[in-house]
């Protein structure tokens, strides 16, 4: 019989036990889930992070669900880099509202070096509001992270989007092995990583079951793992994708739980297509952290008073940023 054991710390998943984990009743699963994080978080407790594009659009990657690709015609403008001063008035409101973790994303396929530098500067920026920093800037060349670790850079994100098998299915234009390379630099760099990736994408559960299996064997796993249901964006090849069912989704947020009991487990994006119930039910799953805003880098997200509505029904709260200071 598989083992489900409850420790999970310092072990190798098979796929097949994670898919043991999918195949559990519900109830079973949720308990389950529910108990592994009540051992490492406060059960009430949300980590709330704020997400800005800092340069959106013209990205020279094929992403089949993303509506920043040059290669699909998503109506999106090509925006050039933000200027630091409004990326800073955008983290100083974000803060003021409740955030502890300021999130840039760049639609690059790697960042220039001038760039970078401009980035750098925006992280030295947000960094002394007293946030949390984290940025997604796609792929990296040697050297760049180590640069953004001496900026004060707290979180690089990088998602591995779905299993190894799918990926040709999602992407043409890098591989599954180029995303595992820059999470290999930024760990080298002592940065933590933010890694996660979407489901919905017409993948079979046992694709689903093999991307949490990818994530939770990362050495050591990830601090932060995104999981985000496809928001189904006219104009890139996955617009007419059958949408996933919702319980599914709760069942995804679970099987992360309990295989990365000491990640914090975020609700990404499609957030705001699940409704107050199913967050919840994420939330009880082991969820706890969301992208707090009513934007994340181009599609929407339940707006701040929505979800301090729904905060106050569930009787959740903020986490407190570790070592926050004071700041103007």
């Amino acid at each position: 019989m598989t083992d489900l054991s409850l420790s999970v710390a310092s072990r190798t998943w098979s796929l097949a036990e994670v898919e043991a984990l999918f195949d559990l009743p519900f109830n079973d699963l949720l308990f389950r889930a529910q108990t592994v994080h009540r051992g490492h978080f406060d059960a009430n407790a949300v980590q709330l992070s704020t997400l800005l594009s800092i340069k959106t659009g013209g990205c020279s990657e094929d992403c089949g669900y993303c509506s920043q690709s040059a290669r699909h015609d998503t109506g999106l403008e090509r925006e050039k880099l933000m200027e630091v001063s409004a990326v800073v008035e955008a983290a100083r409101a974000a803060r003021d509202a409740g955030a502890t973790r300021f999130c840039m994303g760049a639609a690059w396929r790697g960042p220039k070096d001038k760039d970078l530098d401009t980035v750098s500067e925006m992280v030295r920026e947000v960094k002394a509001l007293g946030l949390e920093t984290c940025v997604t800037l796609g792929m990296l060349k040697p050297g760049q992270a180590e640069q953004l670790k001496d900026a004060g850079l707290d979180y690089y994100n990088h998602n591995l989007d779905t299993a190894s098998e799918y990926y040709g299915e999602v992407i043409t234009t890098h591989s599954h092995g180029d995303r595992l390379d820059t999470l290999a630099q930024v760990r080298d760099a002592g940065i933590h990583v933010c890694c996660g990736g979407i489901i919905g994408m017409g993948e079979t559960r046992r694709v689903r079951a093999g991307l949490i299996r990818e994530l939770a064997n990362l050495n050591p796993q990830p601090e932060s793992v995104p999981i985000n249901m496809l928001v189904k964006v006219p104009g890139t090849p996955m617009a007419a994708t059958e949408d996933l069912d919702p319980f599914e989704f709760v069942r995804t947020i679970a099987v992360a739980r309990i295989t990365m009991p000491a990640s914090h487990v975020r609700l990404s994006a499609g957030r705001q297509e699940l409704g107050e119930g199913v967050q919840a039910l994420c939330f009880l799953a082991g969820a706890n952290s969301v992208f707090h805003g009513d934007q994340l880098l181009t599609t929407g997200n339940p707006e701040i008073e929505a979800d301090r509505v729904l905060f106050a029904k569930l009787g959740l709260h903020g986490e407190p940023v570790r070592g926050r200071r004071c700041a103007s």
